[in-house]
């Protein structure tokens, strides 16, 4: 059975209003990059927005891009091509399937970067030093090959500064928001609305959900979708780009295909990302692939009761439901996160949530949960987010374990701290993990990343004996769902038979990705975002990658 003989749009749902484009974007965190691209091109492009404000979780996000061989990282003096990137990629991601997705990005990437650059909304990228996660195989750097973007005045975009979405930070405590300057990901968000809008070929539909997927022979040809309560239908002459983020807020799509999720109700990802666009593709036959990933995350448990993405642990241990460590508690949060749901479904052990135990001495170092020159937030203690007590019994209470299974396991560490080498899961050894007892300074992050010096020979690895101790919770989260519509090198649709849908192109996490089971660097989910959006564009277009 075709596409046009199961989907055909047999008229009967026109909806009660219509339009007519020719590009439509659903969604407005990477995809409105791609929308400017298309505007730009003079080309009439819509943009759909299931909430009232631009951004999705691209907003919540340092902005940083992994764009190797582009022009920042040449500004910055670091020799990298998309040669040795290559290199990286087929190693660590070691998928056949995914090669031709990889040299659409590599590809993409720099000339996106050049173009977004000739804009006057756009100011010179630059170069932030977070070395590949796995810097250490062939290709990888420990330079990195993440880009972003510069701060914004929030003046420069005038009243439609409110438009874009808060940080998560902001609008998960209801933080005032000083309005003086778009950083990170609102940066890159803001830039790009102001350009898109720009153009005079860009419309922005706030308030805007889609609910399917218009087609007519055999092609898509526009959506449905419900705006401010009523029934619209838009229409496109050249194409539709699905770009509303993944499903990570689905329940009940979580919890078939993601067990160790449990649901999404610990997920970082934006409120609205219910996968709209991933369950629309679906509906007219397209393909799906790695529906059981995630850009899992260590999440901290807050004062709140729930977690926020953790990165950067310089001290302590996290103990599982037996009482013993089990992961390197510093190594790239994808990483950790994947670890914890791998040992959570696989070993009959709990592992999400976890438990992150300190001593006086990694207080007094590095605090908790902020800058090590400040003290803890009473918040963390009149919560019991943080716990503090005397003995190792208490924690070993709090923990849930034997007191000497939770004896046994920080004598062990404490040894590896004396020699400087964690002999069971070598921590403070990758540069990833040493990036964290050096002072570092860039657009991913602040300075209080940094450890201050140890006298011990690593400085990853303090002993854990001074009380009193301070008890944490670590829960599995994420930044959002991974997998997606199955896409070709142009960011095209696929049916379970390999055939391309005409006319509908996907990307970010609406999409499966090129990078497959593997997290290769800082900047990979929104790099890929904007830079399939950009592929679909090109396509679209008619103009040669």
């Amino acid at each position: 059975m075709t596409l046009s003989d199961a989907h055909e749009d047999n008229g009967t749902n026109d909806g009660t209003d219509s339009e007519t484009y020719d590009v439509i974007v659903v969604g407005s965190g990477g995809g409105l990059v791609g929308a400017y691209a298309a505007a730009s091109r003079g080309l009439r492009t819509l943009v759909i927005e299931k909430t009232g404000r631009v951004g999705g979780t691209v907003a919540y996000s340092g902005g940083g891009l992994w764009f190797p061989g582009s022009a920042p990282l040449c500004r910055a003096g670091v020799e990298d091509g998309v040669d040795q990137a290559r290199t990286y990629l087929r190693d660590v991601v070691a998928d056949g399937a995914r090669e031709h997705l990889q040299d659409a990005y590599l590809q993409a990437g720099p000339r996106l970067i050049e173009e977004l650059e000739r804009s006057e909304w756009f100011e010179p990228f630059v170069h932030g030093p977070v070395p590949d996660y796995f810097s250490w195989r062939p290709g990888g750097t420990t330079s990195g090959r993440t880009v972003f973007p510069q701060d914004m005045p929030a003046a420069q975009l005038g009243d439609r500064a409110g438009l874009v979405r808060d940080s998560l930070y902001t609008e998960r405590w209801w933080k005032t928001d000083p309005g003086t300057a778009l950083t990170g990901g609102r940066a890159l968000i803001g830039r790009a609305l102001g350009a898109f809008l720009d153009t005079g070929n860009g419309t922005l539909k706030l308030n805007t959900a889609l609910t399917g997927l218009v087609v007519e022979g055999g092609r898509v040809v526009g959506v449905d979708a419900v705006s401010e309560g009523r029934a619209v239908r838009f229409r496109a002459g050249r194409g539709v780009i699905l770009a509303a983020g993944g499903f990570e807020r689905d329940r009940e799509l979580r919890e078939k295909h993601q067990p160790a999720a449990q649901g999404g109700q610990w997920s970082n990802g934006a409120p609205a990302n219910t996968g709209d666009a991933l369950k629309a593709g679906i509906a007219i036959g397209a393909d799906t692939d790695l529906l059981d990933e995630a850009w899992y995350v260590p999440g901290l448990v807050q004062p709140d009761g729930l977690p926020f993405f953790h990165t950067g642990t310089r001290g302590g241990i996290w103990v599982n439901g037996a009482g013993e460590r089990f992961v390197n508690e510093t190594r790239p949060y994808d990483q950790a996160g994947h670890e914890i749901a791998r040992l959570h479904t696989t070993t009959g052990v709990r592992h999400t949530p976890c438990h992150w135990i300190l001593d006086q001495r990694q207080i007094d170092r590095d605090s908790f949960a902020g800058p090590p020159d400040q003290p803890i937030g009473q918040e963390w203690l009149d919560s019991g987010a943080l716990r503090k007590v005397d003995t190792l019994e208490e924690v070993a209470k709090i923990v849930d374990v034997p007191v000497e299974a939770l004896r046994q396991t920080i004598e062990r560490y404490n040894a590896f701290a004396q020699t400087g080498v964690d002999e069971d899961f070598h921590r403070g050894e990758t540069p990833w993990d040493q990036m964290f007892h050096h002072t570092i300074g860039f657009p991913a992050g602040p300075n209080y990343l940094a450890s201050p010096t140890s006298e011990w020979p690593n400085p990853m690895l303090q002993p854990l004996d001074t009380p009193p101790y301070y008890v944490a919770t670590v829960a599995l989260a994420d930044i959002g769902t991974k997998g997606g519509l199955k896409t070709d090198e142009h960011a095209r649709v696929l049916c379970p038979d390999g055939t391309a849908i005409p006319g509908l192109y996907a990307s970010g996490n609406t999409a499966a990705p090129m990078s497959g089971r593997v997290y290769p660097g800082a900047g990979t989910p929104i790099g890929s975002s904007i830079a399939f959006a950009y592929l679909a564009v090109l396509d679209l277009a008619g103009e040669p990658v």
